[in-house]
């Protein structure tokens, strides 16, 4: 019996936010088993959603203002005040994420951290003695260069002249004057919440990984590779990093390079999810479910390497618990996510991109109900301990001689469990 189902998601990038997929996904569940007990847990990864997620989960407040967006015009933002604690968490994609740049503007070379560092200004002015930075779903690629500009730091050309912003000025870099850096830095716990798997450079830096995703041309991701190169090389000589690789160190290719713009500032890189989850009582609500759903936008090989799926299945799997997993495309290896039991992709056939994310909610909701289904139909099948290909049992001996079990419309009984 599926009594109470746990719902915990991610967001569906650039189609549904992680709250407005754990509705569609209760929908689809709701149409299956009208009277279960649906329990929504919208997980953040400190991308989109992150600081109303925890502002929520803690009863604290948003704290609305205007920053300068990635494409170096305003927009409106926010960041969270925790309640009962003196933390503010500032969430990287709310003032420089992918959905704020325009499908026309998208250059990775010249989009801005610039208003982070505002908000990490802003939250100064409230005296909180925490903050932490969420990362994730961002538009830009300058290492954090903006939001050491918007912090007081200023970056220098070969001839003393300040560099404008963007990913590729970075290249062009010859020195970093950190004398006008707020001094307040110094007298807060800086702390990123990232993918620990993201680094800034090497084969698997952040430009060659993530800059075509934000409309890098590959001669952009050669350039922007060279200038995250230059960028963690000046960095540390120019601010004596100690203790933290610029280059390679766990989770500096978080947000573009922004993890390793500000570990050079003294912040500590922390795992997402051990930071961001504890908030929302996860593992408790997980070890309470007869079944974990879970989604997000891709499930493939990539998705152990930190992606929410992976995590959800992880802890779910410490109670024992099963767990679906939807997704809107199914990449190589996305059966072999361990801890996820089934997955099932949410488009019903071929469809364009562009429809599938405006007809995400939809989409996300019809898949729920067939998966559940199935499973449904699963449970109600005969089952026996053989596997396919194997010879048959004995039949069961009554005195009226063997039985089998009804299988209807089957050509032997199902090995489904």
């Amino acid at each position: 019996m599926l009594n109470r189902v746990v719902v915990a998601p991610s967001g569906f990038k650039e189609s549904l936010s992680a709250p407005a997929a754990a509705d569609a996904i209760a929908a689809g569940v709701r149409r299956v088993l009208p009277d279960a007990e649906i329990d929504r847990v919208p997980l953040v990864d400190g991308g989109e959603g992150t600081a109303v997620a925890l502002a929520r989960a803690t009863s604290g407040r948003l704290v609305a203002l205007a920053a300068t967006g990635p494409v170096g015009e305003p927009v409106g933002t926010h960041f969270a005040l925790l309640g009962g604690q003196d933390t503010a968490v500032v969430e990287m994609a709310a003032v420089a994420g992918l959905s704020l740049v325009p499908r026309t503007r998208r250059d990775p070379g010249a989009t801005t951290t610039y208003g982070v560092g505002e908000l990490i200004r802003a939250a100064l002015d409230h005296g909180v003695r925490r903050i932490l930075v969420g990362c994730g779903d961002s538009g830009t690629s300058d290492g954090g260069a903006g939001a050491l500009q918007a912090l007081g730091a200023r970056l220098l050309d070969a001839d003393g002249a300040e560099l404008p912003f963007g990913g590729r000025e970075l290249l062009r870099l010859a020195r970093v004057d950190a004398a006008g850096l707020d001094p307040r830095l110094g007298e807060v716990e800086l702390v990123v919440a990232c993918n620990p798997y993201n680094v800034l450079c090497g084969e698997r830096g952040v430009a060659r990984v993530f800059g075509p995703q934000k409309g890098a041309t590959p001669r952009q991701v050669v350039e922007l590779s060279a200038g995250l190169e230059n960028w963690a090389r000046v960095l540390t000589r120019d601010l004596a990093v100690t203790g933290v690789d610029l280059r390679l160190g766990r989770g500096t290719g978080a947000s573009g390079g922004l993890g390793a713009g500000l570990a050079s500032l003294g912040a500590a890189l922390l795992p997402r999810f051990p930071v961001l989850l504890d908030h929302l009582g996860l593992d408790e609500r997980l070890a309470r479910a007869d079944l974990v759903v879970t989604a997000e936008g891709a499930l493939d090989r990539q998705t152990p390497r930190g992606k929410v799926p992976a995590e959800v299945a992880r802890r779910a799997k410490l109670s024992g618990r099963p767990v679906l997993a939807l997704a809107g495309t199914l990449g190589e290896g996305a059966g072999e996510v361990p801890g996820v039991d089934a997955c099932h992709g949410i488009l019903p056939g071929p469809m364009e991109l562009a429809e599938a994310l405006v007809r995400g909610a939809e989409l996300l909701t019809d898949a729920t109900e067939r998966a559940l289904r199935m499973i449904i139909l699963g449970a109600r099948l005969p089952s026996t301990s053989r596997t396919w290909g194997s010879a048959p049992d004995p039949a069961p001996q009554t005195p009226e001689g063997p039985t089998w079990p009804d299988v209807s419309g089957t050509q032997r009984p199902s090995t489904v469990r």
